[in-house]
């Protein structure tokens, strides 16, 4: 079942879900004193997230040479 009619739809709601989660990340995890680089600064664990979230809806199908020939 596919509940996506686009293929960039797949990614983009991934991406909000991964950013989401990373803001969250910084929200409730995330160190104060600013000795953490990452997860001291909001933008930074949000990008990680939308980062992660694009790499995970990534559809990679590979196409064989060989039966694309024949």
């Amino acid at each position: 079942m596919n509940f996506f009619k686009h293929k960039w739809q797949k990614a983009a709601a991934y991406a909000v879900i991964g950013g989401g989660l990373g803001f969250a990340y910084y929200y409730f995890i995330g160190c104060l004193g600013g000795s953490c680089p990452i997860s001291s600064n909001p933008y930074l664990t949000t990008g990680y997230g939308l980062g992660a979230g694009l790499f995970l809806a990534w559809d990679v199908k590979r196409k064989d040479k060989d039966k694309t020939e024949e």
